[in-house]
């Protein structure tokens, strides 16, 4: 049986892509075909 799954995803300007610390897929809990995105930002202010 083949499981297909779609991986969300963000759109980031270039100056908000330099600030990514890190990005993960959540894969432990199945809610649909879509696997969530996480993308912690490294923001000041």
């Amino acid at each position: 049986m083949t499981v297909l799954c779609r991986i969300d995803y963000q759109v980031a300007t270039p100056g908000i892509a330099a600030t990514v610390k890190s990005g993960s897929v959540y894969k432990d809990q199945r809610y649909s075909d879509h696997a969530p995105l996480t993308v912690d930002y490294a923001f000041s202010g």
